[in-house]
């Protein structure tokens, strides 16, 4: 069972959390999840910081990163953590989505 790391914008959370659901239901994977912000609350800028170390800890333990693309979109952040995937050796699997 591979381990991966979902990476996308959390403009598209719940989109991202039905790919997870369905990457470990029907596809065998093991998906570290970003950590959303669903109750919209005020974040510092200690929090972000502490949020991104996170994110890249759990790109560190995965075997590759699943970005998830829609309507085209790739953010600055997210554009940053597939050099880092790809300067560690990680795979990266990409998800388009054009029809919403």
């Amino acid at each position: 069972m591979k381990t991966i790391t979902i990476c996308g914008s959390m403009k598209y959370e719940k989109e991202m959390r039905v790919i997870a659901f369905e990457l470990e239901t029907k596809y065998g994977y093991n998906v570290l999840q970003c950590v959303y912000n669903s109750e919209k609350k005020e974040l510092t800028s200690l929090d972000l910081d502490a949020l991104k170390k996170a994110h890249y800890k759990k790109i560190d333990i995965s075997d590759g990163i699943y970005v998830v693309d829609i309507q085209g979109y790739i953010g600055s952040s997210v554009k940053e953590e597939i050099q880092y995937a790809k300067e560690n050796g990680k795979e990266i699997i990409i998800h388009s989505i054009y029809n919403l």
